[in-house]
């Protein structure tokens, strides 16, 4: 494991709703769920209110926690434009809903705010994204999970798995798993053929 870093972010709703979501950067981007790093001596709740009206103008109020979420990336192995491996992040995830009809303020240059119907989100969503918007619209809480820097397997989509047969990826509760046990990845059924 590499070193641990602490954040927060927030499934961010609205009267509607829909989710907030930000894309940060220009070109191949994906789409976040808001938040940031804590600061010394700070909270997650303290935390994800700064950094989520610091990001994107939006006054939020705090519902409750969705999950912990351990975002480990691949060991030993560097993404391009990086001097290291990614690190391990934990990262406290919580429901909240826009305090106001607009934001209190602008927000910064670099972040594309926009807002989505949980079941159509856009395709290039994080891992982690996909999984907290999934448990907040089951109406998870208290979740811990471990998620992956790499993107999820397409659901019900086949893919190809280890001994090269297709199989279909499905959610957890067509897996027969609850909240507490279902993993962030689906797992791999074989197609009858």
């Amino acid at each position: 494991m590499s070193a641990l870093t602490w954040a927060v972010a927030a499934v961010v709703s609205d009267d509607t709703g829909r989710v907030l979501l930000c894309r940060q950067g220009r070109g191949e981007r994906r789409y976040a769920l808001p938040g940031g790093r804590l600061r010394p001596a700070e909270s997650p709740v303290q935390a994800a209110l700064r950094d989520i009206r610091a990001e994107t103008g939006w006054e939020i109020e705090l519902v409750d926690l969705v999950g912990v979420y351990h975002l480990t990336g691949p060991t030993g192995r560097t993404s391009p434009g990086r001097a290291g491996p990614l690190p391990d992040v934990l990262v406290h995830v919580f429901r909240a809903r826009a305090a106001r009809v607009r934001p209190a303020a602008d927000p910064p240059p670099g972040c594309r705010l926009s807002w989505h119907f949980p079941d159509a989100l856009p395709e290039s969503v994080t891992p982690l994204t996909h999984a907290a918007v999934t448990d907040a619209r089951a109406g998870r809480s208290g979740v811990l999970r471990d998620a992956s820097w790499a993107p999820p397997e397409p659901i019900g989509e086949p893919v190809n798995g280890p001994d090269g047969h297709g199989v279909v990826a499905q959610p957890p509760e067509q897996r027969g798993e609850t909240a507490a046990d279902a993993p962030l990845r689906p797992g791999p059924r074989r197609h009858d053929d």
